[in-house]
């Protein structure tokens, strides 16, 4: 998609750069989004209407805001971060506990244990938790290289992997790696591979389950940092439900291996990611069914 400045469309329609910006600022022009502090407007965006008015925000994003902000203990925030920060680390290697991750969450501590703990299995668990509050706080905001980066950084902070002169953290891999025994993006090609699939996916204008899934699994498939290419790329199908009104879901244990499954073979039987990613959407409804929240 070809995208126009804040001048360009102002006079286009023979306004003001300051109403367009705040056009922009508001949402009421679809598509248009920030790189660092300038906002890029689809070529064929059009003057909003008077009396336009920002996407409604859902139910959900609203609850996780309010209790985020007030600290709600036992609510939906608290069970998202819980669970959502417990299963996706769990899955790459996390040896803490649903109980100790809670434990961190409320207290932050680990509390007693006769095991030997990881200890960047605790600043991995309480950076994302960081990393969740981040995409409440900006679940509108369309999905760029910056925001991404932004999140390998709240991720990857403090870890043994930060101290490493080779691992870049917020930044793009600078070694080959693999995933799975196959092969992904070269160093040297990721930016161009990522700038490509963050274009071709902001054409869609109103993004589906599949078409979330569809960028998280080429997002996989590029894997561009050198480590930590999974938690952020299930932190950005939850905040993209969240922005697109899509009921969000969290990858279980019991659905781990179902969850690869999926991933091997979209493109072939997309069916398989998709009923995957459903019967975890299922399990999240009953819990915003328990509290009360539509959807």
């Amino acid at each position: 998609m070809e995208y126009i400045s804040v001048l360009q469309f102002a006079e286009k329609f023979g306004i003001s750069e300051r109403t367009a910006r705040n056009y922009c600022a508001s949402g009421k022009i679809e598509g248009a989004f920030l790189t660092g502090k300038t906002w890029n407007i689809p070529a064929d965006a059009v003057l909003p209407q008077k009396g336009a008015v920002q996407k409604k925000v859902s139910p959900l994003l609203t609850a996780l805001r309010e209790q985020k902000a007030s600290r709600l203990k036992g609510g939906i925030y608290h069970r998202t971060q819980i669970d959502l920060t417990y299963n996706s680390n769990h899955i790459e290697g996390s040896r803490l506990t649903h109980d100790q991750t809670r434990y961190i969450f409320e207290t932050n501590t680990i509390g007693i244990t006769d095991e030997t703990v990881n200890v960047d299995d605790i600043v991995e668990t309480v950076n994302h938790f960081r990393c969740i509050d981040y995409i409440i706080d900006h679940a509108e905001e369309p999905v760029t290289e910056t925001f991404v980066k932004q999140l390998h950084l709240l991720l990857k902070t403090g870890t043994s992997d930060s101290r490493k002169d080779w691992f870049a953290v917020g930044e793009y891999k600078r070694l080959a790696n693999e995933v799975g025994g196959q092969e992904t993006c070269p160093p040297k090609e990721v930016h161009r591979q990522i700038k490509s699939l963050l274009n071709e996916y902001h054409r869609n204008k109103h993004k589906t389950l599949e078409d979330i899934l569809d960028f998280h699994v080429r997002f996989e498939q590029i894997h561009p940092f050198q480590d930590g290419n999974g938690r952020v790329g299930r932190l950005l199908m939850f905040k993209e439900c969240l922005a697109n009104g899509i009921v969000p879901f969290i990858i279980s244990d019991d659905l781990k291996l179902f969850y690869y499954r999926g991933l091997r073979e979209w493109g072939h039987i997309n069916g398989f990611l998709t009923d995957t990613c459903l019967t975890a959407q299922d399990k999240y409804k009953s819990l915003l069914d328990y509290f009360k929240i539509s959807y």
